[in-house]
């Protein structure tokens, strides 16, 4: 995966960057795996914003993933590696030996006609899935489960990564792309090695219409609003506005969110940085 950039003919390409899309090799979906998305343009169900900025942008269908990879002991070979409008990373469509597609998220340095294994006799290879307790200890990982059978919810974006650090007992020691080390029962499955598409943290719009395709409204800041509108708002000229709050007056800038009763807090070795 690289970047391309572009010569300063226009203010937009000036600041362009974006990816090649060298590693795809179909531009149409699997038909049985896509079905219809509706845009919510920030709206719950009773017409209401509830959130702001959101709006327009490019139809996009949705591709149904395989976080789960519960197909165990039955080889897939990767056909094709795709865009995914829906996320960073790219995705990969695997035949299974019984006749059946699914799409997964695509590893670094995945290709297509590779033969990809899950379950517990899987070898620990780029792009199997098997439970962290077949892994070897300092493998680097990606879609992580949180619950025996729940399907990968952890590191799921492009470029990212995890590493197996240790075992104790019937946990395992996950490092985290955030800094985080916290335990994950050895029975949840992962997938090894790390998302592909690591250049997408490289890429840059170049203009505001891009952000326009992807649903994204413009964003204005609390400070340029009134008093009535935002904490923030309001005085002479450019005066910026106090401690730094949310519109509903919460702080936003170092107040820790993280509430101090929940559970999972046990797991958590050492926070994020």
């Amino acid at each position: 995966m690289a970047v391309r950039k572009f010569k300063p003919t226009t203010p937009g390409q000036r600041h362009k960057i974006i990816g090649t899309f060298e590693e795809i090799t179909a531009s149409v979906p699997e038909k049985s795996l896509v079905f219809g998305k509706r845009a919510t343009g920030g709206r719950n169900n009773t017409g209401k914003m509830t959130m702001r900025y959101i709006g327009g942008g490019h139809k996009k269908k949705i591709r149904i993933i395989d976080f789960k990879r519960d197909k165990d002991g039955v080889p897939a070979v990767v056909k094709t590696i795709e865009y995914d409008p829906n996320r960073s990373a790219r995705i990969a469509l695997l035949f299974y030996a019984d006749g059946e597609k699914r799409y997964i998220i695509a590893p670094n340095g995945l290709k297509v006609g590779t033969t990809l294994m899950s379950g517990a006799d899987a070898a620990p290879e780029i792009g199997n899935a098997l439970p962290l307790q077949n892994i070897p200890v300092g493998t680097v990982i990606h879609n992580i489960e949180l619950r025996p059978g729940q399907g990968a919810a952890l590191v799921r974006a492009a470029g990212n990564f995890a590493q197996l650090t240790s075992r104790e007992g019937k946990y395992c020691v996950i490092k985290l792309p955030s800094g985080e080390v916290r335990q994950i029962l050895s029975a949840c499955k992962a997938t090894v090695g790390s998302v592909g598409n690591s250049d997408h943290a490289l890429e840059s719009s170049g203009k505001a219409g891009r952000s326009r395709w992807l649903g994204r409204r413009p964003r204005n800041r609390g400070v340029v609003m009134n008093p009535v509108d935002h904490p923030m708002g309001g005085g002479e000229g450019r005066a910026s506005g106090g401690h730094p709050r949310s519109r509903k007056g919460l702080y936003a800038k170092g107040l820790k969110t993280r509430s101090p009763k929940k559970q999972s807090s046990k797991y958590i070795i050492e926070r994020r940085k």
